[in-house]
C-alpha cells in the first residue's frame, strides 16, 4: 500500500475511546491519530464502541480501521474477532496475539517456553487468594515484588509492595481490576521501553527508549498527565545493550505473533545489566507523552508517517497480509 496516495486507503474509522479503564487515554491517543491522518489527506472518521454498534462500520462502507483502543474490548481480541467477521481490515495483532498478549501470565508462560528473560512470578487465581496464600508469595518471590492485574494496562492497579504487611493489600487493590492477580519479582533497574513496526521478516525494532521516573513512580498519572517522567531517546545505553534489548523484543513479537506494531517494556537489572521482558502491548499510546512516536521520531518517522504506517499495515487474520 503506497503511502503517497491517501485515497487509496478509502474511508477509515479510527476506533477509539471504548469501555476500559484506559478510556480516557484511548481518547487521547485515538484524537491524535484522526487529526494526523486528516492532515494527510486520509478521509478519516472517529467512532467510539461504547457509544456505536460496530456493525455500523459495515453499514457505513468504511474500508479499514485504526485501533487506537486501549485495554479490554479493544485491544484483547474482542474487537479484532468482530472486524474479522465484518470481514474489515484492522491495523495491531490478530485475534489470538492481541488476547495473549493482554494476559501478562499467558504471555509470560509463551515466553519462558522459548526461553525469553521474564520475572519470576506467581499467579493468584481468584479461588486462591486467602489470607495464607497471599502471605506466602513473597516467600516465593522475595522483597520487594510487583502486584497487578494481570490484564489491564497503563499501571492500573499496581502495587510495589516492600513487606508482608502490605500483600493483603495489594491483592485486594489489583483484584477491584481482575479477578486474577499477578505477582511479580521485582527488578531492580532502569525501565526501558522498545518499539517494533512491521510484520513477519520484515518486522524491525525501532530506537530504545530510557524511562526515568520520579522516585521510579513509572505510574498512570505520570505516564499521561504530568512532564515529571523524562524519557531519553537515543536511549544512551550502551550499543550492546540498545542491539539486546531490540533482539529480545522482536524474538517477544514474533513468539506471540504479533503483526503491525507493538511495544515491549523491559527491565534492565542493575547488578548485571540483564533485561527482563515484562510485557508487550499490541496497540500502543499515541498520545503526546507516548513512546512509540518518540521512538519512530528518533528513526527519522514523523508522527504523521508513523500514522501512516500502521494504516498501510491493516489486515486480516482471514487473508494473512496486508490489504
Amino acid at each position: 500500500m503506497s503511502l503517497q496516495d491517501p485515497t487509496l486507503f478509502g474511508k477509515v474509522a479510527v476506533l477509539f475511546g471504548g469501555s476500559s479503564a484506559e478510556r480516557e487515554v484511548s481518547l487521547m491517543s485515538g484524537t491524535g491519530v484522526l487529526q494526523a491522518l486528516r492532515s494527510r489527506g486520509v478521509d478519516a472518521h472517529a467512532f467510539d464502541p461504547s457509544e456505536r454498534e460496530l456493525v455500523e462500520l459495515k453499514r457505513e462502507g468504511f474500508a479499514r480501521c485504526f485501533v487506537a483502543l486501549h485495554g479490554r474490548h479493544g485491544e484483547d481480541g474482542t474487537v479484532q474477532g468482530a472486524l474479522e467477521l465484518l470481514g474489515i481490515p484492522y491495523t495491531g495483532s490478530g485475534v489470538m496475539a492481541s488476547s495473549v498478549a493482554m494476559d501478562k501470565v499467558m504471555t509470560k508462560r509463551i515466553w519462558q517456553a522459548d526461553g525469553l528473560p521474564t520475572p519470576k512470578y506467581v499467579r493468584l487465581a481468584f479461588d486462591q487468594q486467602s489470607r495464607e496464600q497471599i502471605r506466602a508469595v513473597p516467600d516465593v518471590l522475595g522483597l520487594p515484588l510487583i502486584v497487578k492485574p494481570p490484564r489491564e494496562g497503563s499501571s492500573i492497579g499496581v502495587t510495589k509492595v516492600e513487606g508482608y504487611s502490605q500483600m493483603q493489600d495489594a491483592v485486594t487493590l489489583s483484584a477491584k481490576y481482575d479477578a486474577d492477580v499477578l505477582c511479580e519479582e521485582f527488578i531492580e533497574g532502569e525501565e526501558v521501553t522498545c518499539a517494533v513496526l512491521g510484520q513477519g521478516l520484515d518486522a524491525r525494532a525501532l530506537p530504545v527508549v530510557r524511562i526515568a521516573a520520579p522516585e521510579g513512580a513509572y505510574d498512570y498519572q505520570n505516564k499521561y498527565f504530568t512532564d515529571d517522567v523524562k524519557y531519553q531517546c537515543p536511549s544512551g545505553l550502551a550499543a550492546a545493550e540498545e542491539h539486546e534489548i531490540q533482539r529480545i523484543t522482536l524474538a517477544a513479537y514474533h513468539t506471540l505473533g504479533c503483526r503491525g506494531w507493538g511495544r515491549a517494556d523491559v527491565m534492565i537489572r542493575a547488578s548485571d545489566r540483564k533485561p527482563f521482558l515484562l510485557e508487550m502491548n499490541t496497540s500502543p499510546g499515541m498520545t503526546s507523552h507516548s513512546l512509540v512516536p518518540m521512538s519512530a521520531r528518533a528513526a527519522g518517522i514523523p508522527y504523521e508517517e508513523l500514522c501512516l504506517r500502521v494504516l498501510a499495515s491493516a489486515s486480516l487474520d482471514a487473508k494473512g497480509g496486508a490489504q
